[in-house]
């Protein structure tokens, strides 16, 4: 930690250099982080650095300092720990820098996606359909068929019909392609969930809870249409709030949609805000 109130200090060219890469750092760790569930603990965890940067640099306290020193290794070690799904989404996403489909084509898979989903809500036909970003699902494909088909409606909707062999999974849609059908959805883990909700409302949360990916859940005993991601399930969409979350998320513009927080979805004045509450309160 003295090189860092050192620099601070003495700036001089070498220690504006160290301060100017620092808060690159810094900023393109709030960005990525910005969003996410780890933003509140990487806010506390800078608040508390700083304070206790100030506190050694600027009192006696020896032996906190030293101690400090000393933990900074396992410090690192455990934020590795702490920060691992965080840190496997940006290690996959700049893996992904190659993968290319533009905002237009993006949005353009929003329709057939809303359309088949309406189709099977009407009818009371349960699905799940998963669609991936940035963190490949790879693992997810293997536990299902794999398809590599054009997205449609009539296809996804097809899928799902009672008695055909790929109902009872869930559907992935990568590269703006049908990946994979049948597929097994990690479970949530999370306590205090309604119990209403039903399997496929598990699995789609129990995967947004460490991803980017954003999943649609139809409901087979009533047909109501919910949407999880971050990790939180919103449900009771109707067509218009489901095509513009699927657009938003499809144009990357999700963020501005479905802001952090358990809040509750409201119209106003024709735009939608998500503002989530927790899922047993619904």
């Amino acid at each position: 930690m003295n090189w860092l109130t050192s620099s601070i200090e003495y700036p001089g060219v070498t220690g504006l250099i160290e301060i100017l890469i620092l808060a690159v750092i810094f900023y393109y760790l709030i960005k990525f982080f910005r969003g996410t569930r780890g933003a509140a603990i990487l806010s506390g965890l800078v608040i508390l650095f700083t304070i206790l940067m100030v506190a050694t640099k600027f009192t006696n306290l020896l032996i906190l300092n030293w101690l400090l020193q000393k933990l900074m290794v396992y410090l690192a070690l455990a934020l590795i720990v702490i920060f691992q799904p965080e840190l496997r989404r940006a290690l996959a996403q700049i893996g992904r820098q190659g993968h290319f489909v533009t905002g237009k084509a993006r949005r353009a898979q929003a329709d057939p996606i809303a359309d088949a989903v309406l189709m099977l809500s009407s009818r009371k036909i349960g699905a799940l359909i998963a669609i991936e970003r940035e963190v490949e699902t790879r693992s997810i494909q293997a536990t299902g068929t794999m398809m590599n088909s054009e997205v449609s409606a009539e296809l996804l909707a097809s899928i799902f019909y009672p008695g055909t062999p790929l109902h009872d999974g869930g559907v992935i849609i990568s590269d703006g392609r049908i990946a994979a059908a049948g597929c097994v959805f990690p479970l949530t883990q999370a306590d205090g969930l309604s119990r209403d909700l039903g399997t496929r409302h598990r699995a789609a949360m129990g995967w947004t809870e460490e991803s980017d990916t954003l999943v649609v859940v139809v409901s087979e005993e009533t047909g109501v249409i919910s949407v999880a991601y971050n990790g939180t399930l919103k449900r009771d969409f109707d067509e218009a709030q489901l095509r513009r979350v699927l657009t938003a998320y499809l144009s990357r513009e999700i963020r501005n949609l479905w802001p952090v927080g358990r809040r509750r979805v409201r119209e106003d004045n024709g735009q939608l805000n998500f503002i989530f509450e927790e899922a047993a309160d619904e």
